[in-house]
Order: C-alpha cells, then sequence, then structure tokens
C-alpha cells in the first residue's frame, strides 16, 4: 500500500471517529430523580474525556454522591474514593480514582448554564475522577478548568439536586447520588 493511500485511510478513520461522539448516561436518584444525558467533548479535552468514559465504564461513578453543590453556581461529583453513598461524607471532596492527576486541557469554551468541567485542586494540573455541572454561568471559571462537556437532556433534573449549605456548599444529610452512569455512542 501506498504512503499516500495509507495516509488516507488513517485520515478517514480519524475522521470516523471523531464522529462517534461519546457521551453519559447518568440516572440521579434524591431530591432530584431522573436521567441527564452529557456529550462529551473529546475534540476538546480528549484525556479528561478519556478518564470520564474509563472511570464510568468500570461502574466506578455508580453510586458516588454530589458532595458540594452551591446554589445558582454548580453541583459537584465523582469522588470515586470518599464519595460513595452510605460512607463517610467528611472526606467526600478529598479524593480521586487510582489513576495519575491529569494535565490540563483549557480552552476557549465558556462556563455556561449545563457545561461540565472537571474539578481539580489548586494546581492546574490536578484533576482526577470529580466533576461539576453548572446551574448557570461561571465566566470566571474560563480558561481556568477544563470543559469536558455538556449536558444535552435533563438540566431540570440537575437543577433539582440537593443543595448544599454546609461550609463552601458541603450537602448536609443524604445528598443526591449517581445511581448508575452509563457510556453512550
Amino acid at each position: 500500500m501506498s504512503r499516500a493511500l495509507v495516509s488516507l485511510t488513517l485520515a478517514a478513520g480519524l475522521a470516523a471517529g471523531a464522529a462517534q461522539a461519546t457521551g453519559l448516561e447518568i440516572e440521579i436518584a434524591g431530591e432530584a430523580e431522573g436521567t441527564v444525558t452529557i456529550d462529551l467533548l473529546e475534540e476538546v479535552a480528549p484525556q479528561h474525556v478519556e478518564r470520564i468514559t474509563a472511570l464510568a465504564e468500570a461502574g466506578a461513578y455508580d453510586g458516588v454522591v454530589f458532595h458540594r453543590v452551591i446554589e445558582g453556581f454548580m453541583a459537584q461529583t465523582g469522588d470515586v474514593e470518599f464519595g460513595r453513598k452510605g460512607g463517610d461524607m467528611r472526606r467526600a471532596g478529598m479524593g480521586g480514582s487510582d489513576m495519575p492527576d491529569l494535565p490540563a486541557e483549557f480552552s476557549d469554551l465558556p462556563f455556561d448554564r449545563g457545561v461540565v468541567g472537571m474539578a481539580r485542586s489548586q494546581n492546574p494540573d490536578s484533576a482526577n475522577s470529580q466533576f461539576f455541572i453548572m446551574f448557570d454561568a461561571g465566566h470566571f471559571l474560563n480558561g481556568q478548568y477544563t470543559v469536558v462537556g455538556r449536558v444535552t437532556e435533563g438540566q431540570e433534573v440537575v437543577d433539582a439536586i440537593k443543595l448544599g449549605t454546609g461550609p463552601n456548599g458541603a450537602v448536609v444529610g443524604e445528598p443526591d447520588v449517581m445511581q448508575k452512569v452509563t457510556v453512550i455512542e
């Protein structure tokens, strides 16, 4: 096979792969009841999308709570280490997966209502498993956090997630939970 044909075949394969959008379907239970569908943006944050997809496929997000929920701002979840329903919620938000942290994949996409971003510590290269979904625009986050997706269905379910009342939006009492997180095409 000629180099040109190999390049053409590879380019066609990459284009076909890019057309296969990956997403998540999240079944939420608690004060919020319903399903949220998220379009993951592989072209914007390929390493972060790969991580979220791998964790979802492994079932790591199933049973993980929304531990930090701030009215008019966002709902945060994804602590697969300390954020399990029925666990000690005092540590929720402090953990991640057993995989290494990810380097930032910042973009020009704004943090608008329904945008999904990766949570991190002060270190820009510390995102791991936690993510948040925006209730409203938060443009002060633009260019400082990795945008990984956007809600395409079920924003009303996100809006109904139990709000935090504790320090820094910590949910007091029984938090809402991601019952099941499924990767969809």
